[in-house]
């Protein structure tokens, strides 16, 4: 799949980074084949905004259609209490 088809909150890993530019460009913000990112937003007819380490960064749906990622199933969170004693 590329990132351009996930849904909003999906989480995904980067497989791959079409080419050495880009890849390069894209290193410079944390983002490398390997890691895993969150989709934020998919802004109609615009960009794919992620985040990866508390930084948001918009993507533009043409270069989000040549990045492929595949899904990254979360692993089952500690429920907290509801009440602080």
């Amino acid at each position: 799949m590329t990132l351009d088809s996930v849904k909003r909150g999906q989480r995904v890993k980067i497989l791959s980074i079409p080419d050495d530019m880009i890849r390069t460009q894209a290193i410079r913000f944390g983002i490398a084949e390997g890691a895993v990112v969150t989709c934020r937003e998919i802004v109609p007819a615009g960009p794919v905004v992620i985040s990866l380490h508390n930084q948001e960064i918009a993507i533009g749906r043409k270069l989000a259609k040549n990045i492929m990622v595949e899904a990254v199933v979360s692993s089952p969170e500690k429920a907290l209490p509801d009440k602080i004693e």
